[in-house]
């Protein structure tokens, strides 16, 4: 009998995650109890950290990425735990561990969990570990979160040495990532695709520009890793294209450039999505190059390829065997150029990544649980 999993991530439901992906193909064949997000940083003097704050300490969850999302498997309890938000001091961790604890075992008691093995995805939970009756600790690192912005680097540094040191196996994102931790229990498991979801023919998304120009397109957060500088530029010396960005912004202010060809739509539901992509005539992965985008596995990147779209992207390390199947920019020029060259091309074949499914990554990682 598989082994169950009491899972610590981010807010179930919207934009689904990596461990969303995985976890929810392992609740096939096993009861997941999901903690909602503990939070990574403490929070600022600032409206949306208040009301963020207040909320985990009133166990309430953030709206995921839209306000559209799907049913969750039935194997799955879902829980909004009230807590202090990445603890600094001593004593903050000491009620932090204790609001939770008291918190999650009655609801494990009540779940009858079998040999449940304890799966976080946030260093945040390292406190936790050996007090919910665990058979085993995986730390599935999907970031380098010592490069995040906005999160107490020294503290999640501190809760990720501690959390390393106590699991029984790490699952790193990225080659870069798994270098940080002890070889000899640390995997690489690398992001998969929806192949299904995005290779499938999608109606054409009703609030795409209808201007008869081409469309370049990009989905994701909009936060600091983008290059707005770049994305100025071009969209500014290309007005014979419309730029459409899908995402919630997560700054304090929309960094897009104010021009008439360009379009935030806003985020949209994950499911969605190919509704998008499959329309519009380039893929963008405009990014900055910087610590984060250095160690990350961006699961568009895959669900690029999937839809079939042709892809301009910045380099970055997790792009190298992709290579030979994007359109590989470094400046404003090689940007233009991509744009022209991709109207004459064929699309791309979503074939490159039919392999690449979140069935395949899950099947390698259900066994890896399953040799603890």
């Amino acid at each position: 009998m598989s082994r169950d999993l009491i899972v610590f991530g981010e807010d179930f439901g919207g934009l689904p995650s990596s461990t969303q992906h995985i976890v929810s193909r392992l609740a096939k064949d096993r009861k997941i109890l999901w903690v909602n997000s503990i939070g990574l940083r403490q929070p600022k003097f600032n409206t949306n950290d208040v009301k963020r704050a207040v909320g985990k300490l009133l166990g309430l969850s953030k709206r995921g990425y839209s306000s559209e999302s799907r049913p969750h498997p039935s194997n799955i309890t879902i829980v909004n735990l009230k807590t202090i938000p990445a603890p600094k001091s001593t004593w903050a961790r000491t009620i932090a561990k204790t609001m939770l604890l008291t918190q999650l075992k009655p609801i494990i008691d009540k779940l009858k969990l079998v040999n449940p093995i304890l799966w976080t995805s946030l260093p945040t939970a390292a406190d936790l570990c050996g007090h919910l009756g665990e058979t085993a600790v995986v730390y599935y690192c999907g970031d380098d979160f010592a490069s995040l912005a906005g999160v107490d680097h020294h503290t999640i540094s501190t809760h990720e040495n501690k959390l390393a040191n106590i699991a029984d196996l790490i699952l790193g994102a990225s080659p870069a990532i798994c270098r940080k931790f002890d070889s000899t229990k640390t995997t690489l498991i690398t992001h998969g695709v929806d192949y299904e979801l995005f290779s499938q023919s999608a109606k054409r998304a009703s609030d795409l520009p209808s201007n008869g120009r081409p469309i370049a397109g990009f989905y994701g957060s909009i936060s600091n890793w983008l290059d707005y500088e770049l994305i100025a530029k071009i969209c500014l010396s290309n007005s014979n294209w419309d730029f459409v960005f899908i995402g919630p912004i997560e700054l304090g202010y929309n960094p897009l450039p104010n021009l008439s060809n360009v379009y935030y739509l806003g985020p949209k539901p994950h499911h969605q999505l190919p509704s998008y992509s499959q329309h519009w005539d380039a893929s963008l992965l405009p990014f900055k190059l910087n610590q984060q985008i250095m160690a990350c596995s961006p699961l568009k990147l895959m669900e690029y390829l999937a839809a079939g779209t042709p892809v301009i992207t910045t380099p970055f390390p997790a792009l190298e065997r992709y290579k030979p199947y994007v359109n590989l920019v470094n400046d404003e020029s090689e940007f233009k150029q991509a744009l022209d060259d991709v109207m004459v091309k064929q699309k791309g074949n979503s074939e490159i990544v039919r392999s690449e499914s979140w069935d395949a990554r899950t099947q390698t990682v259900n066994r890896l649980l399953e040799s603890l």
